[in-house]
């Protein structure tokens, strides 16, 4: 699994220098943008495109990603937030 990939029209990865953090770009990876950080996941290792979401391995175990929409937000937006353990 990489530690980037492209996920709808967002390329996502784990900050290089920190790994609790997950970031985004719209631009082709000229600029990126904090989407996740925190220590809660622990550092995070891996991701992968499951289709409608991501899951990421992590040092406190696996997580998965919901959209927007799926959680009620009126705006459909893909995103790597909120993050939730898989029991």
């Amino acid at each position: 699994m990489p530690s980037m990939l492209i996920f709808e029209k967002e390329m996502i990865r784990i900050n290089p220098k920190n790994t609790t953090r997950l970031e985004v770009s719209t631009t082709q990876g000229r600029s990126w943008t904090t989407r996740y950080s925190g220590t809660s996941c622990g550092n995070f290792n891996d991701l992968a495109d499951n289709g409608k979401e991501i899951l990421a391995t992590t040092s406190n175990g696996l997580f998965i990603s919901k959209i927007m929409e799926e959680v009620g937000q009126k705006e459909v937006k893909i995103g790597i937030y909120p993050i939730f353990l898989i029991a």
